[in-house]
């Protein structure tokens, strides 16, 4: 078991993107966000962290360094655990991307809990399937560097939500995109091949 590599995988502060309700783009974090990163730093203060990893989003990578802050160490970004790309519709106002994929969404939710993961949505917006493949992919070569050790990462919660789906935690029907909250996070232990939650901090549980 000293092989396993514990990973708090949690989600950016609350971003002027989330309050003035854009799909995708790049904004900063937010006041409150930033208050949030705080909280979350305090609720791990005593987690002793080997590394920290985040999205290259500007918000993400902003969550990272409050919380790293008073560990000493440097965040280290990837493009791999970004949030979904939505194509030539990012940076969309949030309602009007509601309605541009209306149909997609309304075909979807006919399809079978397994086939949502493969559908193709309109304009280039990354489906599912390569969501979760791309967190799958980073956390298994953490899992292989840091085997025995904790590390932080700090994501999205569309890319989370589609790994915890993939993982079993919830399905679309009973698990949306709002039940993880800015700055939740999971804890989860892995070798790599292997994931199993160890802890949820801001998520709801699907009922």
């Amino acid at each position: 078991m000293d092989n396993l590599c514990t990973i708090y995988l949690v989600r950016h502060g609350e971003s002027e993107g989330n309050i003035g309700k854009v799909v995708g783009g790049n904004p900063a974090l937010t006041e409150n966000g930033k208050k949030q990163a705080a909280k979350t730093a305090q609720k791990l203060k005593d987690v002793r962290f080997d590394a920290v990893f985040s999205s290259n989003l500007l918000r993400a990578k902003q969550t990272a360094e409050i919380i790293a802050l008073e560990k000493k160490l440097a965040v280290e970004t990837r493009d791999i655990i970004r949030e979904r790309s939505y194509g030539s519709l990012d940076g969309t106002d949030a309602d009007k991307f509601g309605e541009l994929i209306r149909e997609a969404r309304a075909n979807l939710g006919k399809l079978a809990g397994a086939v949502k993961f493969h559908n193709t949505y309109p304009e280039g917006v990354e489906n599912n399937i390569d969501l979760a493949s791309r967190m799958i992919t980073f956390l298994r070569e953490i899992a292989s560097a840091y085997a025995g050790k904790t590390v932080l990462v700090v994501s999205h919660g569309g890319i989370m939500r589609a790994f915890l789906i993939h993982l079993g935690f919830g399905t679309y029907q009973n698990f949306k995109s709002m039940d993880i909250g800015n700055t939740a996070f999971v804890k989860i232990a892995t070798d790599g091949v292997e994931f199993k939650i160890l802890e949820t901090d801001g998520i709801k549980i699907p009922a």
